[in-house]
């Protein structure tokens, strides 16, 4: 079978396991097969550990070496810096679009919920908890517990450091980026499971969730996807074609399988080895690659951390009758933008929604009637996270006159998956 699966296009074989895990999901719900429930939930865990597994060496060993190698990188500081321009501007856009389609929807009103039953999630977040996040007390337990964000601080001091040392450092430098290169083939194995990956989370995600869940909530469901289809479908492509002079059609071509692992892992760490193959395939320089793609898996989240929040804080506002004015407005729209690095410090996008709920002074409580949804949701959400991490890239890049043009309008003729072993993540020596 794994053969004959390898006939097919990387992408063609996620969609083969997302038909057969939507039809053995609604087979196990329809007739209470306990069995194939377990199952599924277990091959679709297995592989999101195994995806799991490998984020601290590679964000770590790639952050560093990428940064390293910037100082063959002209205008590092500046790319950088409009990095983080261009992951504001979407963020801010995104969040308009979650605010705006909130007081069109009204998701809220005339929801009847079990209120007595609402509990604040266990895990919640704060400014305190994002600041101090950041910086880990033990730099081992950054690496057990795996804090990406904390990794992510470490690798950007110790490749500083390195680079500034310069010579002295080179063993250590290239000690990293021997590990980088076994990490990233072990990784690649795992990747090639997606398709089975895929049979198992959408599987076990159709016999647990059935209608009678989401019937209650299905205004401010349809609400979260039409929200994420319109900066993945709309902003995004406006985006590209005004920003960059880039065809959206070549973009999606070149990133939709990272988008498409995204949806059924629900990681966008986990899916950061196939956003950075697909950023580099669409023409990004492998060195702006390897430093842009970690940080926006950690950072970069309009699903997570724009669209959701902002929907979520009007539909628990409308669910307990509180009234929101425009300096609400204003504060969803400031902690969607600079707290996004907090969903990524700690734990999901509920973290990010309680941030938003406490500082808006909203109940806690209010997150906790969303938790029941929260993996419908989170596909979503987790596509337009890595979506908008491939965009970012490709048009600094793009504006910066470093895309390589004719490998952007030629992205999504070969298969990832199956790409010449030259092709692997690891960024050039300095």
């Amino acid at each position: 079978m794994a053969s004959a699966l390898r006939k097919f296009p990387f992408s063609v074989q996620i969609l083969l396991g997302l038909v057969l895990g939507v039809a053995l999901g609604f087979l196990a719900r329809a007739n209470d097969v306990a069995w194939l429930t377990s199952t599924l939930h277990t091959v679709g865990g297995l592989f999101v550990q195994l995806l799991k597994l490998a984020v601290p060496p590679l964000v770590f060993t790639a952050i560093v070496v990428s940064v390293v190698s910037l100082r063959g990188v002209a205008n590092a500081a500046r790319l950088a810096l409009k990095t983080l321009l261009w992951f504001g501007i979407t963020a801010l856009i995104s969040v308009a679009i979650g605010i705006g389609l909130g007081l069109l929807t009204n998701p809220g009103k005339g929801v009847t919920l079990d209120l007595a039953g609402a509990t604040a999630p266990k895990k919640t977040g704060s400014w305190t908890d994002f600041l101090t996040g950041i910086v880990p007390t033990n730099p081992v337990g950054a690496f057990v517990e795996g804090n990406v964000l904390q990794i992510v601080f470490l690798a950007l001091v110790i490749g500083a450091a390195a680079l500034l040392i310069g010579e002295a450092a080179e063993p250590f430098v290239t000690l990293n980026r021997s590990v980088l290169a076994i990490v990233q083939k072990a990784l690649w194995w795992v990747i090639r499971l997606a398709p089975i990956g895929t049979l198992g989370l959408i599987g076990n995600a159709v016999a647990s969730y059935g209608w009678d869940l989401l019937a209650p909530l299905a205004k401010f469901t349809t609400a979260v996807y039409v929200g994420c289809a319109i900066v993945l479908f709309v902003v995004y492509p406006l985006v590209l074609v005004t920003a960059g002079r880039l065809n959206p059609v070549r973009f999606f071509a070149g990133a939709w399988p990272a988008i498409e692992l995204a949806f059924v892992s629900r990681s966008s760490v986990g899916t950061m080895p196939v956003t950075q193959r697909s950023v580099e395939r669409l023409g990004v320089p492998r060195e702006y690659a390897s430093f842009a793609v970690p940080f926006g898996a950690t950072t970069k989240m309009d699903g997570c951390a724009a669209i959701y929040p902002a929907l979520a804080a009007i539909f628990v506002a409308q669910v307990f009758g509180v009234h929101l004015g425009v300096t609400d407005y204003l504060l969803i729209a400031f902690v969607s933008v600079v707290g996004s690095a907090a969903t990524a410090g700690l734990t999901g996008a509920i973290v990010m929604l309680t941030l938003t709920l406490s500082t808006l002074g909203l109940p806690l409580a209010g997150a906790g009637l969303l938790l029941a949804i929260d993996p419908i949701l989170d596909m979503m959400r987790t596509a337009t996270n890595v979506a908008g991490q491939a965009l970012v890239p490709t048009v600094v890049a793009a504006r910066e006159g470093t895309l390589d043009r004719a490998a952007y309008d030629s992205a999504g003729k070969r298969d990832l998956v199956d790409a010449p072993e030259r092709e692997q993540l690891t960024p050039v020596a300095a």
